[in-house]
């Protein structure tokens, strides 16, 4: 069985504009004849590979360890796209009744492309981007999504993966009450069995 990591190694991950670096402090050490290596982290909720709840975008939204895990395992399409999503794309990726999408490349969700998701029935997106939105306004994409409870996942790594179907495990971290988690989501090989 072959499975991708398609997550990405937090410190050396880029950070999204504005937000906090991932940093850590070693509490004991080894070397330093302590009895064991023990680190402090600090970072934000949305460094490195990670997962986006409601409550990034609305106040009263579900939060992340409220997410329905449904959602986060199960069947997955893995798809390439550069440039701007369109509808008309999401309606073939989607095809067969997809729930789980991942847009491998350089790809832009639009918000008529999100709209077409959420009223296809999309369960959770990931792409490779910092944001599933445009960079310099994605908040009207995360509320499209968001509000229809769609899991975003984002900061994926798969330029090794090869556009087709897999099976996707993909929970956040459980952070009680909080906006976003880190993940380290796999795709395995899909079999007839996960059909």
């Amino acid at each position: 069985m072959k499975i991708y990591d398609i997550s990405r190694e937090l410190f050396s991950a880029r950070v999204f504009p504005g937000d906090p670096a991932p940093s850590l402090r070693p509490v004991s050490r080894i070397s330093e004849g302590k009895a064991c290596d023990l680190t402090e982290i600090t970072l934000g909720s949305h460094n490195g590979t990670h997962m986006d709840a409601p409550r990034h975008f609305y106040e009263d939204g579900r939060t992340i360890d409220k997410l329905e895990l449904e959602k986060c395992v199960g069947p997955c399409r893995v798809v390439s796209w550069e440039g701007k999503l369109s509808p008309e794309a999401v309606k073939q990726a989607l095809a067969g009744g997809v729930k789980r999408l991942l847009i491998k490349g350089d790809c832009e969700i639009t918000p008529e492309a999100a709209r077409t998701m959420t009223r296809l029935g999309l369960w959770f997106l990931g792409v490779e981007g910092l944001t599933v939105g445009p960079m310099e306004s994605p908040m009207e994409v995360h509320k499209e999504l968001l509000g229809h409870e769609v899991v975003i996942l984002e900061a994926a790594v798969l330029t090794d993966v090869p556009a087709g179907d897999y099976f996707l495990v993909s929970a956040p971290i459980k952070y009680g009450g909080i906006d976003g988690a880190q993940a380290r989501p796999i795709l395995l090989e899909l079999s007839g069995r996960y059909r």
